[in-house]
């Protein structure tokens, strides 16, 4: 006689069951990996490309983004003209969602809020990626208390400088539409992000393009900063 050996078909379902367990509880995390790493590679992607922008007008139009000026006309050193004429604008119109975070460069509670189509500009470039920004963002420099004061409601700074500051939303209008923040139990220095989203608050001065939050910082530099 011959024997034949194989799978019961309680035994192939039992196995089928428990790789259909293991599947759902490694899915998510997966996928949250995968989105988190796309959110990271777009968000230094446009952090590089706005900081080329800069560059680039000095070189071509001999203004940075200490001497814009709070205007829209097309012959005007605007910082709305300046990444406009420099990157490949699609779409601009006024800001139309609203993004909260509560951790700040320096680490303290206070918000950023954009959500004001009549104060915020958007660029919509032609990669999916969004830049908000306050209308009234001008001489940017490290320099100027004027603008500090002028842009504070928009964004938690130090009102000691100058800064201007904006939003880079790395897939636009598409949720999730969270500003990135600090894993639970870190903040400031300590601060440490396992989940990059896709909002990174920016801050900008002179010649310079930097993340504007401790979180933004981590998920660009990491633990090798």
């Amino acid at each position: 006689m011959t024997k034949r050996f194989g799978f019961t078909l309680a035994e192939v379902l039992i196995t089928l069951g428990i790789i259909g367990v293991v599947a759902a509880m490694t899915m998510p995390t997966l996928m949250n990996s995968t989105n988190g790493a796309q959110y990271k590679t777009a968000y230094k992607k446009a952090l590089s490309v706005l900081s080329q922008a800069v560059v680039l007008n000095v070189a071509l139009d001999d203004y940075d983004l200490s001497q814009t000026v709070s205007a829209t006309g097309d012959d005007e050193a605007s910082l709305y003209n300046l990444f406009k004429n420099r990157m490949n604008v699609v779409k601009t119109e006024g800001n139309t969602y609203t993004a909260k975070a509560t951790t700040s460069q320096t680490g303290t509670n206070t918000s950023v809020v954009f959500g004001d189509s009549t104060n915020n500009y958007t660029l919509y470039f032609n990669d999916g990626i969004t830049f908000t920004f306050p209308k009234n963002s001008a001489q940017c420099s490290a320099g100027n208390s004027t603008n500090a004061v002028a842009n504070r409601d928009q964004l938690g700074t130090d009102t000691s400088v100058g800064y201007c500051y904006g939003v880079i939303d790395v897939n636009g209008e598409k949720n999730p539409n969270r500003i990135v923040s600090c894993d639970s139990g870190t903040s400031g220095d300590n601060c440490k992000v396992s989940n990059p989203t896709d909002i990174y608050p920016v801050v900008m001065y002179d010649q310079t393009v930097l993340p504007a939050t401790k979180a933004a910082e981590y998920v660009l530099y990491g633990d090798g900063k």
